[in-house]
């Protein structure tokens, strides 16, 4: 399966200079948030596969006009293909906003959506907008991670943990691969194509 992750710009290549065909071979698109509505409809209208999303900090737009032909995985699991992806976005909270969660808020999420993922025999891939606290993240709050992301990764060791939030543009170090324990970290800003 051939997976295009897109967060927090749009890409280029897939936007201002497509050309027709060029989301043909992908598989699945998955968005990480901070992206514009029409963004995510163009892209969905032309590819050939689904799009699964999730929230971004800056998204609260969604919450009345969700992108049309988009699936949200917001605190669900989701399947396709026999891949099972869990849906977790927003940011740490810094100021009022509907998609920003304190820590323990962002806990309780984690723990409701154990049950999903029991009752669909594991993890393949975690989706999320904020990235593991202490893992590529920042210590200013705009930026912190979210610590319980490492329970849910030490637990079921997905495949895949992929989020946005922290753009590569920050800094020269900042990577668009890394790794945590069994489970590979890709931060989507941007895009990023993946061979699953």
């Amino acid at each position: 399966m051939k997976i295009l992750a897109v967060s927090d710009v749009p890409a280029q290549r897939f936007y201002e200079f497509y050309a027709p065909g060029r989301l043909d071979e992908f598989d699945l698109i998955l968005a990480c948030g901070d992206l514009r509505r029409t963004y995510l409809e163009f892209l969905v209208t032309m590819a050939r596969c689904p799009l699964i999303y999730v929230r971004g900090n800056h998204d609260d737009e969604y919450l009345k006009e969700p992108p049309e032909g988009c699936l949200c995985a917001e605190d669900q699991v989701v399947v396709h293909q026999g891949v099972r992806i869990l849906g977790l976005g927003g940011s740490y909270r810094y100021r009022d906003g509907a998609c920003m969660f304190t820590e323990s808020q962002m806990a309780r999420r984690v723990r409701h959506a154990e049950r999903q993922i029991r009752k669909h025999g594991g993890l393949d891939i975690l989706l999320t907008h904020a990235p593991l606290r202490g893992l590529n993240d920042f210590d200013s709050l705009s930026h912190r991670g979210f610590a319980c992301f490492g329970g849910l990764l030490d637990k079921y060791q997905p495949k895949y943990f992929i989020h946005g939030h922290i753009h590569r543009t920050y800094g020269h170090d900042i990577p668009q691969l890394d790794r945590y324990g069994q489970t590979t970290v890709i931060n989507a800003f941007d895009h990023c194509i993946i061979e699953y």
